[in-house]
Order: structure tokens, then sequence, then C-alpha cells
């Protein structure tokens, strides 16, 4: 008896988790790139990669742990932004005696700007590790991304954040700068309407079993590792919805996507977590990290090992996507 309201319960469970998981895919006729898709595509394979070993290879790991790293990425980091056009805006932070630096570029909207759409990522790694996907693929991308819209303008407010101190031991402590740029966010009451954070988005294999899940996600997703992953928590349902929706119409990349209950593991990992603690919805895009990633969090994590072709589709499919975003009337 005790066994049947076991298998019970577990069935009801996969039930109540596939409506909150699964029927969240929005149906759309996904495009055919044309040629100049596929030249950008091109393009961006090469500046995305020089990004990567400039962090990886000529940086090497960025900790509070080696401050002269962390300064030098986010000296990187500034003379790309400033060199692209933007007015650099830093949020200056000690942890112990070490200065740390959220950087920020921001394009004002036209039409809304009280309305705010920001992009970030973290820019550490953990000690010893040279972070080429953790989170080199993410920084770049957030780099490339802000270079495309370094020349036009949008309804809404667009900005992009690079971030310190998202690895152990800061995760979810005060020294965690998302967690300090988020609360100066919901101190000045700015009105952000969807935070959209890059983590982990370089690595992608199409050969099966070689993508593995938290509990029971296994049970609805696949054994491939060859897509990019968006996802957030039930209260950013809707930001995960239309981010996919625009996302899948521009680009012909694999996508999956999940808004699951809190404790599901994984789906907190990174710098969203702080913007859902500060009330507003926001969503992270990933590779899922350690779920296909045999490198994360270690040495081995080189430049060698992304697949750069990959990482400039999905970082093509997130600037097509944020350029609907920014234009369209209603966000969710």
């Amino acid at each position: 008896m005790v066994y049947l309201l076991l298998v019970i319960c577990l069935a009801a469970f996969s039930i109540w988790a596939y409506k909150a998981m699964i029927d969240i895919r929005p149906e759309v006729v996904r495009p055919k790139l044309d040629e100049n898709a596929y030249e950008m595509i091109a393009d961006l394979e090469g500046r995305l990669k020089r990004h990567v070993v400039a962090l990886a290879e000529d940086i090497g790991p960025r900790s509070l742990y080696t401050p002269d790293k962390l300064k030098a990425t986010s000296d990187y980091i500034r003379q790309f932004w400033e060199e692209a056009g933007y007015q650099v805006n830093a949020q200056t932070y000690k942890v112990g005696n070490v200065l740390c630096e959220n950087l920020a570029v921001e394009i004002p909207g036209k039409s809304t700007p009280d309305e705010i759409v920001l992009v970030g990522a973290h820019y550490d790694t953990v000690s010893l590790s040279p972070g080429a996907n953790d989170n080199g693929s993410a920084v770049a991308a957030l780099l490339e991304i802000s270079r495309l819209f370094s020349e036009t303008s949008t309804n809404r407010t667009l900005r992009f954040v690079a971030f310190a101190n998202e690895e152990p031991p800061f995760f979810k402590t005060s020294s965690m700068g998302s967690l300090v740029y988020a609360k100066e966010c919901r101190k000045r009451k700015d009105n952000i309407v969807a935070m959209v954070c890059l983590e982990t988005i370089g690595y992608y294999r199409d050969e099966p079993k070689t993508q593995n899940y938290p509990f029971p996600l296994s049970f609805f997703y696949p054994d491939r590792g060859n897509f990019v992953a968006i996802v957030g928590n039930l209260q950013s349902k809707p930001l995960v919805q239309s981010f996919s929706r625009q996302f899948l119409e521009e680009s012909d990349f694999p996508v999956e996507c999940a808004a699951p209950f809190g404790f599901i593991t994984g789906v907190d990992w990174s710098d969203h977590w702080s913007f859902w603690k500060m009330g507003y919805q926001a969503i992270m895009l990933t590779d899922t990290a350690l779920f296909r990633y045999p490198y994360y969090h270690s040495m081995h994590d080189t430049a060698d090992k992304l697949d750069y072709q990959n990482l400039a589709r999905v970082t093509y499919g997130i600037y097509k996507a944020l350029v609907t975003i920014l234009a369209q009337e209603c966000i969710l």
C-alpha cells in the first residue's frame, strides 16, 4: 500500500511539474535565415572567440583572490565599451580591502525611457579556473550584443551590466555584485521590466546522453546537449514565454524553456536570482553549465573547449530577440 501511494504521488508530481515547466513553449514557425544573417553569425564567431581567448588565456583566473586579474577584466570591458562609444558607469564597493566594480552602459529609450530592459553577465571566475565558458562566453556575448546596439536607438531603455563576484563564496551573499546592483536599482525605483542573465552559453553537443538534468526535468527534456535553455521562476514565467517566442521567431537554434519552482536545483544559479530577490522579472540563458559541461568550475575550462559557431548563433538569436522586445508595445 505504501509503495502504491508513493507511485501515485510520484505520478501526480510529474504531471504537476510538467504543467508548470513544459507547457509554456510558444508555438511558432521557425525562420529560414538569409545571407545577411549568416554573414553576421560568421563575423560574430571570430569576435566572440577573440574575447574568450583574451579573458581565459591572456587574463586567466579572475576573482577577488586575484584582484589584479579582476581589475584587468573590468578594464578590458570598460575599454571595449568606451571604444564602442558608450559612457561607462561604475558602481564600486569594497569586499575586505579589495575594490570591486559593477560596470554599466545604457541606451536611453525614445518613447518609453522609464521601461528598462537589462542584460547582464558576471565577469569573475572561481579560483584557478580560466573561465572560458563560465563566464567568458557570456561576457563575450554581452560585449558583442552591446556593440551591435551601439549605433541604434530603441523605444525602451537598454542597459548592459557586467557584474563582479557571482561565484562562490560570494554567491547569494551581500558581496555578490548583482545583488549589490539590484538593491541599488530597487532603491532608485528603476522600472526594470525585463532582466536577461547570460550564463555559460558556449558548449553544445549533438550526441545522445550529453545532457543531464536535476530531478524531475529529465522526464521531459531531450538528452542531447545541443540547445540553449531559457529559464525563469514561476513569477518570471511571462518573461520566459515572451523571450522564448522572440528567440524562436528570429533564430533557427534549438531552444528549451522552463519556469519551474525555485527548489529545482540550478534554476537560481546566477545573477538573475538577485533580481528575483528585488521583485523583478528575470530569466537566465544558459547551456545548462554542469548539467552538460564536463569542465565546469575546473582548470580545464579553457578557450579551446568552446563551440564558437553555435555560441555565435545563440548570440545572434539573443540580439534579434532583444531588438523585437525593445520595439514591441508590450513585453509580457
